[in-house]
């Protein structure tokens, strides 16, 4: 979601190059719904890893096994999998509709489904579809975060949330609608750098191992170099929009919806000041590794 995620799967391409534009939309959602939730069960616990990191500082986590070891001691495993009925739940809705925002404009470029795109038009299926992603992303996404760094619930059995609709029902009575769209710009910056970084990547790799063994006929890979191109689209990603993605969890963990425009750059400063630079970038080797299994899910 990107998550869950945001993270893609290595295949997310394939069922676009013949359902591309208004004709797929059954099989759109079918194969984005199958993936996303193959995606969530698979990667969740690195995810939940990943969040804390990023809003704790290195004086609770020194690193991404000390925070794996700590929940684990503390909260059982089942802690890894806090949060995960909100993305399992909305994953669906969020892949397919980013499936079909991509499959759309990519083909709204070409002017048919038969001709290949560029990797420039690529890349700008994936941001318009990424930006259009935001609005369902956003608060699967807050829901989430917010439910990944309810540290004490195992300890003494008082969480404030037991779930993803207790939380989202409180967050609409203290705050209106800001409350479930909190954070949503800071969803949009990610997700536009992020979907034109993976789906170029994918393609770019997909068609570079094409040109080296099947003579440029993309439709011969196996599912070895499929993988490997979804585990490059992967790494992709999330090199091109993780600084946005600590922000985002910042931002969503906050005490209450931002206003005005500015604060992305504000919690930008935040993290500058409390960690220095490598503040935006603690828990990316967690997303990392995620992208191996999620795209040998998919194979």
């Amino acid at each position: 979601m990107s998550e869950e995620g945001n993270t893609l799967t290595s295949l997310q391409d394939l069922p676009s190059s013949k359902t591309s534009g208004a004709g797929g939309g059954w099989k759109d959602f079918v194969a984005g719904s199958l993936a996303g939730a193959a995606q969530v069960a698979v990667g969740h616990p690195l995810d939940t890893v990943k969040v804390r990191m990023q809003i704790e500082g290195s004086s609770v986590f020194k690193g991404p096994m000390d925070c794996l070891a700590k929940t684990i001691r503390n909260e059982g495993v089942l802690g890894l999998y806090k949060g995960m009925s909100s993305p399992l739940v909305g994953i669906a809705a969020v892949n397919s509709l980013l499936f079909w925002a991509y499959s759309y404009v990519k083909t709204f470029q070409t002017g048919s489904l038969t001709i290949t795109p560029s990797l420039g038009q690529i890349a700008v299926a994936g941001a318009a579809a990424g930006a259009i992603n935001s609005a369902l992303a956003s608060p699967v996404e807050l829901l989430k975060v917010r439910l990944q760094v309810q540290y004490n619930a195992a300890r003494n059995g008082s969480a404030l949330f037991k779930g993803p609709l207790s939380m989202a029902q409180y967050l609409v009575q203290q705050f209106g609608t800001r409350g479930i769209m909190w954070g949503f710009w800071t969803t949009v910056a990610r997700e536009i750098p992020a979907n034109a970084a993976f789906y170029t990547g994918f393609e770019f790799t997909k068609r570079s191992l094409a040109n080296l063994l099947t003579d440029g006929d993309t439709r011969k890979l196996g599912i070895a170099p499929l993988m490997l191109s979804g585990s490059a689209g992967g790494v992709s990603y999330w090199t091109a929009c993780y600084p946005l993605d600590v922000i985002k969890s910042r931002v969503q963990n906050g005490k209450a919806p931002p206003r005005g425009a500015g604060y992305i750059l504000t919690a930008a400063h935040e993290i500058f000041a409390e960690q220095g630079i490598r503040g935006f970038f603690r828990g990316y080797s967690t997303s990392v590794i995620r992208t191996i299994p999620a795209a040998a899910q998919h194979a």
